[in-house]
């Protein structure tokens, strides 16, 4: 994702998008110093903090003046940051953004119940707006959300899922926290244009992730920020290795089939040669470019503006990035 694009993106809402920053930190102070010390290396890893942009796009698109939004976009980043930690649990990852995961440096049990602090602060800071829709997307997001993590938890080592449930378990993990803070903004602002926004987000959120898990095989470490291959280590079968395994012959079929249902790294250098090589990169890239489209075409109803505008970049920039 080129830093000049993204950032004059960003600078759209320039405002708003610190604002955001502050509430984050305003609001994830605890009476308790672990708590405060963990937020305090979350907050300072960084991460683009695409989810509470899109709420922030989505809600001045809509024409809404106020405030609020900005504490909806702080509350969508910390509920996003509890799924991350949990994730990294559950994958034992070591590393994120560069930087060593919370659970690698605290342990398990900390990653959970900071995690899980994380959820109740952001359900606070809902009820706090006093706003039944917002409430309701959110709850019944976290809800999604958590069912996409399980579906994808029961597909690791299964050579056999198909693209159509990886489709479904993808719109469940990512897509749907991209949709809850554009349909957040849509309610805040113009709820004739809700369903735009939680269209737009759908698919802007697929062809993310899809893009994300190509870049497993044509990235490297430093760029990703995270391990190459993590994916396949926990036996993920994502679209390029579901793919691979179509248009591959028998044998190197059968050699990624083997590496889902083992998790291993064995021969993670002859995979992503394989993957790069077979036209499932190219097949993958095209699928997001087409979610990218839809996205862009849900928005055909919103009144055109910078932040639509930006929001049509941000859907095209999700194809074109590195990590």
């Amino acid at each position: 994702m080129s830093v000049n694009e993204f950032s004059r993106i960003c600078s759209v809402v320039g405002d708003d998008f610190s604002r955001v920053g502050d509430s984050i930190r305003t609001s994830l102070q605890a009476g308790v110093p672990l708590i405060n010390h963990v937020a305090d290396y979350i907050i300072g890893s960084g991460g683009k903090r695409l989810r509470p942009l899109t709420c922030l796009l989505a809600a001045r698109a809509c024409g809404y003046q106020g405030d609020t939004h900005i504490k909806v976009a702080a509350t969508v980043e910390i509920l996003h940051t509890a799924t991350l930690l949990h994730d990294d649990v559950v994958d034992e990852s070591k590393l994120r953004r560069g930087r060593a995961t919370v659970n690698a440096t605290w342990g398990n049990a900390t990653a959970v119940l900071i995690g899980d602090y994380l959820i109740s602060r952001a359900f606070q800071m809902i009820v706090e707006l006093k706003n039944q829709d917002v409430l309701e997307v959110m709850a019944n997001s976290t809800c999604i959300i958590s069912e996409g993590e399980v579906l994808q938890l029961i597909s690791q080592r299964d050579p056999d899922t198909t693209e159509e449930r990886y489709m479904q378990f993808i719109h469940g993990k990512t897509a749907k926290m991209f949709e809850a803070a554009a349909e957040s903004g849509g309610i805040l602002g113009n709820k004739n244009l809700r369903g735009a926004m939680v269209h737009y987000a759908r698919h802007m959120g697929a062809a993310f992730q899809i893009i994300d898990d190509v870049l497993d095989y044509m990235s490297t470490s430093t760029e990703l920020g995270k391990n190459v291959g993590d994916d396949l280590a926990e036996g993920k079968p994502t679209l390029p290795l579901i793919q691979a395994m179509k248009l591959t012959p028998e044998k190197d079929a059968e050699l990624i089939r083997q590496a889902i249902r083992t998790g291993g790294l064995e021969h993670l250098q002859r995979i992503i040669q394989i993957v790069r090589e077979c036209g499932a990169v190219d097949y993958a890239h095209a699928v997001a470019s087409r979610e990218s489209q839809l996205a862009i075409a849900a928005l055909d109803p919103v009144p055109d503006s910078p932040y639509k505008q930006a929001m049509i970049d941000l859907a095209e920039l999700a194809l074109n990035r590195a990590h």
